[in-house]
């Protein structure tokens, strides 16, 4: 008889694997060609065309132009951070790609008044095919200094002179390209979101209004959106009944109002939570 112990070979527990397959039945959208080619050769980044197609999701998925939708939950869809889902929402919304009303937000179908930037990528790009063309110079029989010297005196009168002030021009639009947008109309709903109920309601975004939002921009201890509301909550928490029409004239503050730095500066002061004089 053998010592030796009978050995059960031991095999791997084999997972059942789950496929995933999309199907209609499971749900499906419903958007027009045109805007649909339009989202997919957009010049976004990433995160703007995540979000973008996230609210189409969250809209036309329940057969609504425009919804109430979190951050949160384009973060989810989008599977990137809350931040950045707001960040890209407001950048939409200031290209007039998505519209924004009333706390509500949906896909714009009006395409033409999209205001996106020129992809300025493709300019700059040399492929190799274009080069296989370009002739050496002929050195033969020079002296390599000669030919530098030559070279260099061509490159000197064949070099066409910009018309005057064309340097200053393009310099002007580098200068605007490299600028961060502005979401203007994210500044304007957050200010309805936070003091709509208890201020006038802002509907217009004037020039002036513009003009303001991007002087007080940098002076806010957070230089962006999520900074102006942390602003505006810390004013409604503690701005006097005063400035919400408890008065002999019935006066309110406003949006206007709320984009001078004198109130700002007052707001990290506590200067309106203290008594003031006639109303």
């Amino acid at each position: 008889m053998s010592n030796l112990a009978t050995v059960t070979p031991i095999r791997p527990t084999l997972a059942v694997v789950e496929r995933q397959v999309a199907d209609l039945d499971d749900g499906f959208i419903m958007i027009a060609m045109r805007l649909y080619e339009e989202l997919i050769g957009a010049n976004l980044t990433r995160n703007q065309a995540k979000v973008a197609h996230a609210v189409c999701r969250k809209t036309y998925g329940f057969k609504k132009k425009m919804d109430r939708i979190a951050d949160s939950q384009l973060a989810e869809i989008a599977r990137i951070s809350r931040s950045k889902a707001n960040i890209a929402k407001n950048e939409l919304i200031s290209m007039k790609v998505l519209i924004s009303e009333a706390g509500k937000i949906g896909p714009n179908k009006n395409i033409d008044e999209w205001v996106i930037p020129e992809c300025s990528q493709i300019g700059n790009f040399v492929s190799k095919s274009g080069t296989k063309n370009v002739s050496k110079p002929d050195t033969q029989d020079v002296p390599a200094l000669g030919a530098h010297k030559r070279n260099t005196l061509n490159i000197k009168d064949n070099t066409p002179l910009p018309p005057q002030g064309e340097e200053e021009g393009q310099a002007e639009q580098e200068s605007k390209k490299r600028a961060p947008t502005i979401p203007y109309q994210a500044f304007l709903d957050a200010y309805n979101d936070i003091l709509g109920d208890r201020l006038p309601n802002a509907r217009d975004l004037t020039d002036k209004r513009r003009r303001a939002i991007k002087q007080l921009l940098p002076r806010l201890k957070t230089p962006n959106v999520d900074g102006f509301r942390a602003y505006l909550s810390a004013f409604s928490r503690m701005a006097r009944s005063y400035y919400f029409g408890d008065s002999k004239s019935g006066w309110r503050a406003d949006f206007d109002f709320m984009l001078r730095e004198t109130t700002l500066v007052g707001v990290r002061e506590g200067k309106f939570a203290e008594r003031e004089v006639a109303e």
